[in-house]
């Protein structure tokens, strides 16, 4: 009689558990704090460097243009995101995998934040083609079009579509029930949190890959039209300024857009493959450590104006250290 009771009691703790086991990554003793720290100066350097990018833009005026200004916008959103998974992920590895404990409301804000990351990355993405498209193949106009207002209009839309079909995604995972309390994953996405429910997860999945199809193909879509467009300027132009300007500038747009792309692709395709799990784990975490590092010094390296100001800086600092 008691041991039903008891299987009962542990049923109920179960059932809509709000304290949660998160799996993490396998880490041998041997090779626990080169992790930890491989992870820390990791995180530390993309911080540096974004937050560099976000303030570089802010404080000096000769880069409030649309293109820098929208392009603000993406180290912004690789501050926020890796902000959200990165230390956690670092705590835990120094855990034993019993204690690896969170709470559910905290699971939902980190899959929230980590899925606002990708998308937000993918729209922020499109209205950078925008402006690309409209500096190189209608220049005169671009003035006229790419005022402050638009600027804040296209922010406001890549941002504002990316929360509603990420609140929408987690809105379906958050009204099951749960059953379980073991997060297969080193951090929480809405996968890993639906996976917790014994319930029907049809419209979960329906929707989940309806909206993967939807953000990709109009990622790709836009990316194809504008470079398509672009591309037919630059081969009828005989200005060999305006083609090698358009080069540099395409080049870093599309070199950034691929290589998330291409991580965003690889995480999505592990999911369908559970024999590869700690792949899928590592995959998982490579996805907010490469583009979030890459995005600000790929752009730092083509862009003439951040060059120089960086080299201005430097040199002060030199001749006030000679000094």
């Amino acid at each position: 009689m008691s041991s039903y009771f008891f299987c009962r009691l542990m049923e109920n703790y179960t059932l809509n558990s709000l304290t949660l086991q998160i799996e993490g990554l396998a880490v041998t003793e041997t090779f626990l704090y080169p992790v930890f720290f491989l992870f820390l100066f990791s995180y530390l350097g993309i911080m540096m460097l974004n937050m560099g990018i976000v303030i570089l833009i802010c404080i000096d005026r000769s880069l409030h243009q649309p293109m820098y200004l929208l392009f603000c916008n993406l180290p912004f959103n690789d501050i926020l995101g890796v902000s959200s998974m990165v230390p956690r992920l670092m705590s835990d590895i120094l855990l034993p995998p019993a204690e690896r404990l969170i709470s559910y409301y905290e699971c939902v804000v980190q899959a929230f934040s980590s899925h606002m990351l990708g998308t937000t990355s993918h729209t922020v993405l499109m209205i950078m083609a925008f402006d690309r498209y409209v500096a190189i193949c209608n220049p005169l106009h671009y003035s006229a079009i790419m005022t402050n207002r638009m600027v804040v209009k296209l922010t406001v839309s890549a941002w504002g579509s990316a929360l509603v079909l990420v609140g929408i995604l987690l809105g379906l995972t958050v009204r099951l029930n749960r059953c379980r309390a073991l997060i297969a994953n080193p951090y929480c996405d809405n996968v890993s949190l639906f996976k917790l429910s014994c319930e029907s997860v049809v419209i979960n999945q329906i929707y989940g890959l309806t909206f993967t199809v939807v953000l990709f193909t109009s990622s790709i879509g836009s990316i194809l039209f504008t470079y398509t467009r672009i591309t037919m300027v630059c081969l009828t132009s005989s200005n060999k300024s305006i083609n090698t300007k358009a080069l540099k500038t395409c080049s870093t747009h599309l070199v950034v857009y691929l290589i998330m792309l291409f991580c965003g692709i690889l995480i999505v395709a592990m999911h369908r493959f559970p024999q590869y799990s700690e792949q899928r784990k590592i995959s998982a975490i490579l996805i907010h450590f490469i583009p979030t590092s890459l995005n600000p010094i790929i752009y730092g390296v083509q862009s003439k104006e951040i060059k120089k100001l960086l080299s201005k800086f430097f040199q002060s600092r030199k001749i006030f250290s000679l000094s």
